[in-house]
């Protein structure tokens, strides 16, 4: 066992390898599965593909698998605490009572939640679990997904555009995987699109996001602000010009990484691992 900084080491140990469990931190490029001579399987500990060269995995076939629904919970809570902070606006108040500004309590900058609308871009199960826990807040849930039908859950109801959805909603959360389709899927016309008292969330990929034109739609007020658990680099550097706006939240990739998630995922890969030994077979195979 390896932490993410110890490359040199697991470069070392790969010729003996013939099982890989990973993290997002860590980068299964086409050199590493070839530097792994007894490679035969690859288990992702969490959901996301996109830090292993799948294609080239199944060429050299070793099997790539990972731990669906381990971790589930975690990002949709964080999902609501992000959601929560922004409606709120906590770090702000929190700021001004520690700078002696007690009066900052007149300034009503909060809201309620209940009769907002929630936009999900997204709606598997990460994106269905973060609708439930709104629609206990009283939150209107709408979701676009190409892929999920109308109906799935109660109280949803699905758009057709994702402009239409960006449009309406008065939060914005994103919860799909990295993939070609989705690179920079938010943009600067889709910024645009959104209500300048509007918040953005994304606890999914960073590259989902053009950073460029979120900077921008921060700075120039198209949105009201954003939460970020992710970012196109990471980590994230402390003089990076989103550390010095005050109408975003930054959190460091933490969104699925709780003590019970942890524990999850990891007995999960573990049982994975065991099963495709054993001949039993892995159930959740990419």
């Amino acid at each position: 066992m390896f932490s993410p900084e110890e490359k040199e080491r697991v470069w070392e140990y790969l010729p003996q390898a013939h099982a890989l469990l990973v993290r997002s931190s860590f980068r299964v490029t086409r050199e590493v599965i070839d530097r792994a001579l007894h490679l035969r399987v690859i288990c992702r500990v969490g959901v996301g593909l996109d830090n292993i060269d799948v294609e080239y995995a199944k060429q050299r076939n070793i099997a790539v698998l990972n731990t669906p629904g381990g971790n589930t919970t975690s990002v949709a809570e964080h999902t609501l605490a992000l959601l929560l902070a922004l409606a709120k606006d906590l770090f702000f108040y929190d700021r001004k009572v520690r700078e002696g500004e007690w009066r900052s309590r007149y300034t009503y900058r909060a809201q309620e939640l209940s009769g907002k609308t929630l936009g999900l871009v997204g709606f598997g199960a990460i994106g269905q679990e973060v609708a439930r826990l709104s629609l206990g807040f009283g939150m209107k849930v709408l979701f676009f997904d190409p892929f999920v039908p109308e109906g799935v859950l109660q109280g949803a109801q699905k758009v057709s555009t994702l402009s239409e959805l960006l449009s309406r909603s008065d939060f914005v959360s994103l919860h799909v995987p990295l993939t070609e389709d989705t690179r920079y899927l938010i943009g600067r016309e889709e910024l645009r699109l959104m209500k300048p008292t509007a918040f953005l969330i994304n606890v999914a990929r960073g590259a989902v996001v053009d950073e460029g034109a979120l900077l921008e739609a921060l700075r120039e007020g198209w949105i009201r602000g954003a939460a970020l658990d992710v970012f196109e680099k990471e980590p994230l550097s402390g003089d990076h010009p989103l550390c010095s706006l005050p109408n975003v939240i930054l959190t460091p990739h933490v969104a699925g990484l709780t003590q019970e998630s942890t524990e999850r995922v990891a007995v999960q890969a573990a049982e994975q691992i065991i099963a495709f030994f054993t001949r039993e077979g892995a159930s959740h195979e990419a």
